[in-house]
């Protein structure tokens, strides 16, 4: 027992090291902009970089469309699927997993071909269209994480119990899932939402080809041109992602506790 104590805390020692060390080592990196001495220089030169606050906004605001779709799509499929055609939940989980597999580059070339200016449907004329294509196909890549999320939420929860109490009580089918499935699965959904947005912030291939303002490419256009900068980005990307998960588990304290599964 003692033998298997040391090899656990062995492993849980080489994982921080192996995690924080690169962590260290760039925070350390980003500090000597100035020759001779620590600073955070690098860190001004970022937030003095106009294009920083647009592409981080841009891909903020992406995001939160991103999830709203997301959510909007996913949770009444999810529901109906396990409520009433259970039979289709292989066929789902199986379209779910094509964007691991299928390659960005792929899906944007496919966009791009099939909603260009010249076509029936030309997302990509005009500015606006193109950031509706941009949230459609991240919604697409976010949709394994999504789809896994409210699924496995769906699972702590009797839907059908509820479903036939709210409708004896005459709700209707949009009450049923805005005021009694969705609050009673609001941590997985919060999950899953957190994914989407760490994927929509780093992505780089489906924006850059849609030539949009996102985040993913201003950190490879600073990566390419400058030295300290990329490193002090890293770091910011890294501490917004855990300021993200802090939230997350702030909100996820309030959410009310789902029930048991009989």
């Amino acid at each position: 027992m003692k033998q298997n104590r040391l090899w656990a805390w062995i492993v849980v020692g080489l994982s921080m090291v192996y995690f924080f060390v690169p962590l260290i080592a760039t925070f350390i990196f980003s500090l000597r902009m100035r020759r001779g001495e620590l600073s955070f220089d690098a860190y001004a030169s970022v937030f003095a970089d106009p294009r920083f606050l647009a592409s981080f906004a841009y891909s903020l605001a992406i995001g939160a469309f991103t999830i709203v779709l997301g959510i909007l799509v996913v949770v009444p499929a999810v529901y109906y699927v396990r409520l009433r055609m259970p039979w289709l939940r292989p066929i789902m989980e199986f379209i779910t997993l094509l964007p691991l597999v299928i390659p960005a580059l792929v899906l944007v070339y496919g966009y791009i071909r099939l909603y260009n200016s010249s076509s029936l449907i030309p997302f990509t004329g005009s500015a606006l269209g193109t950031d509706i294509l941009l949230v459609c196909a991240c919604m697409t890549l976010a949709l394994p994480y999504m789809y896994r999320a409210v699924d496995t939420g769906m699972r702590t929860i009797d839907i059908r119990t509820l479903t036939e109490a709210a409708q004896i009580l005459g709700a209707s089918q949009w009450s049923i899932i805005s005021r009694i499935v969705f609050p009673n699965i609001l941590v997985a959904v919060l999950s899953g939402a957190f994914l989407t947005l760490a994927i929509v912030i780093g992505e780089f291939t489906i924006a850059s080809l849609l030539n949009r303002p996102a985040f993913g490419p201003y950190l490879v256009t600073v990566g390419t041109n400058r030295a300290y900068e990329p490193s002090a980005l890293a770091i910011i990307s890294l501490l917004v992602t855990w300021g993200a998960m802090g939230m997350i588990q702030l909100l996820a304290r309030f959410a009310p506790k789902t029930a048991q599964k009989d």
